[in-house]
């Protein structure tokens, strides 16, 4: 049987929110070839609405990522990785991932991944960038490579009130000043951001600054330097952000998940990126993105972002 009969798919991509985005085109890839499939994706609890809303998906599997010692939840997983799946298509390639191929998973199941013995292992993929990487294992699986529309996750695509966002009337820019909170060597300084951000107010823009709750140290820091700029910190699902990144004039972030999803709608994107981030492999791809990087993030002045900006732009 060749795989065009496949029917039944399985991809696993448990996050981050960055990851996921960077995943999408080969989410819409499998789904591009394989027209009729079951497909089904596995992922954590944070990320079960987003994946539901994905067109590429027949069904969602949350996983907990329990610890080996919650038996129940274990047993939950193994009865789904033992599944009739015709394909396991391994897009997360973790410790906990080989893990469920080499205990969970049925003996003769394809399995596209990084774990020992499976049928279709992948190269050394060092250096090379997470979406391309997905990419690579979509085409595994019979998958047509697609760059993914994202009108399903934009106001018009979902019924999202796109007045509720609080859209400056003017030209305005996005501002994602937050990262991670364990990894603050991404967090570029909130008086940079500031002083980047009264540039773009001399040239008629608004700022637009977003983020989660644990951005809002950071994004107050900027409010003090910055009072006339528009604070929408922990107030956009991830909807409403993609609206708002794509109704904007540039964005302009750190190595986190909206600035993918950023770059991701077209809009011009400059992201900042420290030793936790190797540009090749973990930068957006898309053509309208650029990036900055030092072995500090900090050592990225606000003149040389801001020269890139106009260069960016078109000021010069």
């Amino acid at each position: 049987m060749g795989f065009s009969d496949h029917k039944k798919i399985l991809i696993i991509k448990h996050g981050a929110l960055g990851d996921i985005i960077q995943a999408l085109d080969a989410f819409a890839s499998v789904r591009q070839g394989n027209v009729s499939a079951h497909i089904a994706i596995m992922t954590t609890p944070a990320f079960v609405s987003l994946m539901r809303a994905m067109p590429w998906f027949d069904e969602v599997i949350i996983d907990p990522r329990a610890s080996i010692l919650c038996l129940k939840d274990n047993l939950s997983i193994r009865r789904q990785i033992r599944r009739d799946w015709t394909c396991v298509i391994d897009m997360q390639c973790s410790r906990r991932t080989n893990r469920y191929h080499q205990f969970y998973c049925r003996k003769g199941t394809r399995w596209i991944g990084t774990a020992q013995n499976c049928s279709d292992p992948l190269p050394d993929f060092t250096g090379v960038n997470n979406r391309d990487r997905m990419i690579y294992g979509a085409k595994c699986a019979n998958g047509i490579e697609t760059n993914a529309d994202l009108s399903w996750l934009v106001a018009d695509g979902q019924g999202v009130d796109a007045n509720s966002l609080h859209i400056p009337k003017k030209k305005f820019v996005v501002f994602v000043s937050g990262c991670s909170p364990h990894r603050p060597e991404k967090r570029w300084s909130a008086t940079y951001f500031a002083t980047v951000g009264k540039f773009f107010f001399s040239l008629g823009y608004d700022v637009v600054l977003v983020g989660t709750s644990a951005d809002e140290t950071t994004v107050s820091e900027i409010m003090e330097h910055l009072p006339n700029a528009s604070n929408l910190c922990g107030k956009t699902s991830i909807q409403q952000l993609t609206t708002l990144c794509a109704k904007s004039e540039f964005v302009l972030g750190n190595d986190t998940g909206p600035i993918f999803l950023a770059a991701k709608t077209g809009t011009k994107t400059l992201v900042l990126m420290g030793s936790a981030t190797i540009p090749d492999a973990n930068r957006p791809i898309q053509h309208n993105s650029f990036w900055l990087h030092e072995s500090d993030i900090n050592n990225i002045t606000p003149d040389q972002v801001i020269h890139k900006i106009k260069t960016m732009m078109g000021l010069n």
